[in-house]
């Protein structure tokens, strides 16, 4: 019998809960079971307040917050479960990466906050739960994130051919696989997703574009993409990482945006992340060969074809075409971390996060 792990994650759009069932080989993975579990709209909208004002949100707060969402992940896991028709018992662990509220690796004391109680996950699951992620990497001069990196080169990987892995989310981050033994390399280029919601959710009500409709209608605003541009993030030498603290609706604000027409600005911000990814490669991966894309932003039709303008030769394909469908790439990722942790094994890599030395990722906390 396989041994079985479940990997949780709630994104930067923070619009519920992947879960998945996995279970791993040597070289190779198979997934036995997917679930979404959205947010109740109330927690979600005190999310998004958390993250947008973060000054008003208080100790009392958080801790409602954070075991919310370990309720949440809770009943996602079950919910999960119950679908796969695999005994809970069998089920060796679960990795939770939490709810991600704040992140600061850059800051004089350097820390990442995901809730996400994972006690509550644990006792209401009877699995064992591993969690907090990011804290031994920091801990070690890291940058915490991003975690995905290891699982892309295991998974990703080929000795034939430079392949980069493209995980859109709320931001964007790259996996730079040589073909060659070089040491693998990621980072986050910038915003994904993040600004595309922002701004539709502002201007329309709506919580994302889709397919990326409305910023094809758009026409890019060159003046405006310059300013954009000019944001000394994207002049940074990896290591790094970004988050919503910076890419946020009042950064985008503090450029004047609403003196333009709404359509435009998005589709201005459609070429932001095209363009930043497209730069990121081309600066730091050139031999890139195969691109293959995962997360929410697959599903953009307007992204992938600005972003396909950018990088000419480039085979563009998303990671099915490798082996696993991208809606669940980052929540298989867990739950491959949870193996790692529960084995003792590290779960980072010093050249994505510059980290001074691999770790054992996480916490376990018993059922």
């Amino acid at each position: 019998m396989p041994d079985y792990y479940i990997g949780l994650i709630s994104g930067t759009s923070m619009d519920g809960i992947d879960a998945v069932l996995a279970s791993f080989g040597d070289d190779a993975l198979r997934l036995h079971a997917t679930h979404v579990h959205s947010y109740p709209h109330e927690l979600r909208s005190l999310l998004q307040n958390a993250i947008r004002s973060p000054d008003s949100c208080g100790l009392d707060q958080v801790g409602l917050l954070d075991r919310w969402v370990g309720e949440c992940f809770r009943d996602a896991a079950l919910e999960l479960v119950e679908k796969s028709n695999i005994d809970r018992d069998d089920v060796t662990a679960i990795g939770s990466h939490g709810q991600t509220l704040r992140h600061r690796p850059d800051a004089q004391r350097p820390f990442s906050l995901q809730i996400g109680d994972a006690a509550i996950i644990a006792a209401g699951t009877g699995i064992a739960t591993v969690a907090d992620f990011r804290r031994a990497d920091i801990a070690a001069g890291g940058q915490g994130a991003p975690l995905v990196p290891p699982f892309h080169d295991w998974l990703f990987r080929s000795r034939d051919v430079n392949r980069v892995v493209l995980n859109i989310g709320g931001i964007a981050n790259i996996t730079v696989l040589p073909a060659h033994d070089a040491p693998v390399l990621g980072f986050d280029t910038g915003p994904g997703n993040t600004l595309l919601d922002a701004w539709i959710r502002e201007r329309r009500d709506l919580s994302y574009d889709r397919h990326g409709e409305w910023a094809a209608d758009g026409e890019l605003i060159t003046s405006l993409l310059d300013k954009l541009l000019a944001d000394d993030y994207f002049d940074l030498s990896p290591p790094k990482s970004t988050g919503l603290e910076h890419f946020s609706l009042s950064w985008l604000n503090s450029f004047d945006v609403g003196d333009y027409d709404p359509g435009d600005v998005q589709a201005t911000l459609s070429e932001l992340t095209a363009r930043t990814v497209a730069d990121a490669i081309d600066t730091h991966a050139p031999a890139t060969q195969e691109l293959y894309v995962c997360g929410g932003g697959v599903h953009n039709q307007d992204l992938l074809h600005r972003l396909a303008g950018h990088l000419g030769k480039i085979r563009i394909a998303n990671t099915v075409t490798a082996g696993l469908d991208p809606d669940w790439v980052e929540a298989v990722a867990f739950a491959w971390l949870a193996m790692r942790t529960m084995k003792q094994q590290s779960g980072n890599l010093p050249s994505v996060t510059g980290a001074s030395r691999t770790v054992v990722l996480g916490a376990i906390h018993s059922p």
